[in-house]
């Protein structure tokens, strides 16, 4: 089988949710609203990284921070260090909550953790997963 993973996430506020991934480096590439003002669907692309954003259809429960994880997350893997701390900088200045602040890892990468502003675990780092096998 040849496939791509794509993710896509609710919110109940959707519209600051596309808010924040464009200040942390998403370009919003399609949106639909609804005539309530709720996003139907929308497209938000970094670099080869495409996530699909909707306004929640129900009381979903968004799990808990426990500790340093909710258990449940996206990686958005980068380049350069640089590029790790510029997006937790972004992240906490649009609302984010740090979790794990930019830091150097025992095995060799730079890694940092934010929850957006509706929860959702977002981690940056530079280890790219895949890339070191066979």
């Amino acid at each position: 089988m040849t496939a791509r993973l794509f993710a896509y996430l609710s919110y109940p506020d959707a519209p600051r949710a596309l808010d924040w991934l464009a200040a942390v480096g998403f370009e919003v590439v399609a949106r639909q609203d609804g005539p309530d003002g709720a996003v139907l669907h929308a497209e938000v692309r970094l670099g080869d990284v495409v996530c699909m954003v909707a306004s929640d259809d129900a009381a979903y429960a968004v799990p808990p921070l426990v500790g340093r994880s909710t258990g449940a997350g996206l990686y958005l893997g980068t380049a350069s260090v640089d590029e790790v701390d510029d997006f937790h900088a972004a992240a906490v200045a649009a609302g984010g909550r740090s979790v794990i602040d930019p830091e150097d890892t025992e095995w060799g990468t730079r890694r940092c953790r934010v929850l957006d502003p509706g929860g959702r675990e977002w981690s940056a780092g530079t280890y790219l997963p895949g890339s070191s096998w066979g």
